[in-house]
């Protein structure tokens, strides 16, 4: 170890902060993806100095109460989005949520500028 940080208070905190973004499931979500994809590798070099991660968590098609509209009672879209998912199925929040919840963990220390995709293998 360093001498500057043999003394413990002057060592850098390992878990100060966490940044996460997910990029909102809108038409314009391939430019919206760009942007935050643009920003996260420039952000995660700015604050990982102060102990702050900074990653971007992309899903594919979930199903929530936002897209049951479109997607809940429609088998036939279901079966052909669930057959483009290398798991076989639509995402759940969970699926996505699990994600985010490891990110923002001390687990997660040690990843910083990435763009995650959780999308269950979504057009491998």
């Amino acid at each position: 170890m360093p001498e500057a940080y043999a003394n413990t208070s002057k060592r850098p905190s390992t878990n100060r902060g966490r940044c996460l973004s997910q990029p909102a499931p809108t038409g314009a979500g391939s430019v919206q993806l760009g942007a935050i994809d643009a920003l996260t590798l420039p952000l995660a070099q700015h604050l990982g100095p102060r102990g702050i991660t900074v990653n971007t968590v992309v899903p594919a098609t979930i199903d929530t109460d936002m897209n049951a509209s479109w997607l809940r009672g429609n088998s036939e879209l279901i079966a052909t989005i669930a057959a483009q998912n290398a798991l076989g199925r639509i995402g759940e929040p969970a699926d996505v949520a699990d994600v985010v919840a490891l990110l923002a963990s001390h687990d997660a220390r040690w990843i910083t500028g990435q763009l995650i995709d959780a999308t269950g293998g979504f057009r491998l």
